[in-house]
């Protein structure tokens, strides 16, 4: 499969909660191999629930994709379970990380493994997160609950690596970190995007930092997708400049200041 190729389709998905709440309204997005392809947007946008439809996250909520379908190399998904894509090389670093407090850093990576039953394998893998993330070496006796913020962040990365994944599913990766650590971050999700061809799918609401990684990206607001493209381009994008990296012209207004309807209809002009 070719780098132009989607190992990973969303059409026109919409997923309800209970029953009655609709947050997803007919999301599609496309992911190439060998890409990194970011979702942007604020909180209840509805990035983080697309993940979730996609690595079937969802029940636990009490949500379900009602329309629409999702396809990993041009296969459906949407009714898999989680541990079923995890062996398919589908995988979700969660929004907060996630590591198990009580488990030393190193429990933590070989808890990722759980599905795999080469042992060479594993050490293999172990190594090389430890090479992509040599602070996890030197923490490994260490319980995750008395690490950074930053460690654990690599912590649940790591944890996903472990799986070998084709595809990651990365979920707010910048949350509650300091600038330094988030570049840090950044640069190893490039690293492993280059050097080991993972693919990722990265929900953030630092859209500056995004953008800067990136290869392409999608703007969500209110459960829809209301602007797509290379990242280079949206970086250049006069409204998303104003919106979300905070800059603009003289008439220029905070995001939060503007009514949702206006945005919507500049968006779609």
């Amino acid at each position: 499969m070719s780098s132009s190729d989607p190992v990973l389709t969303v059409n026109g998905i919409e997923v309800i909660y209970n029953h009655v709440i609709l947050v997803l309204k007919g999301v599609s997005l496309s992911v190439p191999e060998g890409r990194i392809v970011t979702i942007l947007g604020g909180n209840g946008a509805g990035k983080t629930t697309t993940l979730r439809a996609i690595s079937n996250l969802l029940k636990g909520e009490r949500g379900e994709v009602t329309k629409g379908g999702i396809e990993l190399r041009g296969e459906r998904i949407e009714n898999l379970s989680p541990s079923e894509l995890v062996q398919r090389g589908v995988v979700q670093v969660m929004e907060g990380r996630h590591c198990f407090a009580h488990l030393t850093i190193e429990e933590n990576l070989l808890a990722g493994a759980y599905t795999r039953r080469n042992k060479a394998e594993i050490a293999h893998n172990l190594e090389k997160v430890y090479s992509y993330f040599p602070r996890l070496r030197t923490r490994r006796t260490s319980q995750a609950a008395y690490t950074s913020g930053g460690e654990q962040q690599m912590c649940a990365i790591g944890r996903a690596l472990m799986t070998s994944p084709s595809v990651v599913l990365l979920d707010e990766p910048s949350m509650g970190l300091a600038p330094q650590i988030v570049e840090e971050v950044f640069e190893i999700v490039k690293d492993l995007n280059a050097r080991e061809k993972v693919t990722f799918l990265l929900a953030e609401q630092n859209t500056t930092m995004a953008l800067k990684y990136a290869d392409y990206g999608y703007i969500m607001e209110s459960g829809r997708v209301v602007m797509d493209g290379p990242a280079s381009v949206l970086r250049d994008n006069e409204d998303v400049k104003e919106f979300y990296l905070g800059v603009g012209g003289g008439d220029r207004r905070s995001f939060k200041d503007m009514k949702s309807y206006r945005r919507r209809k500049r968006w779609l002009a």
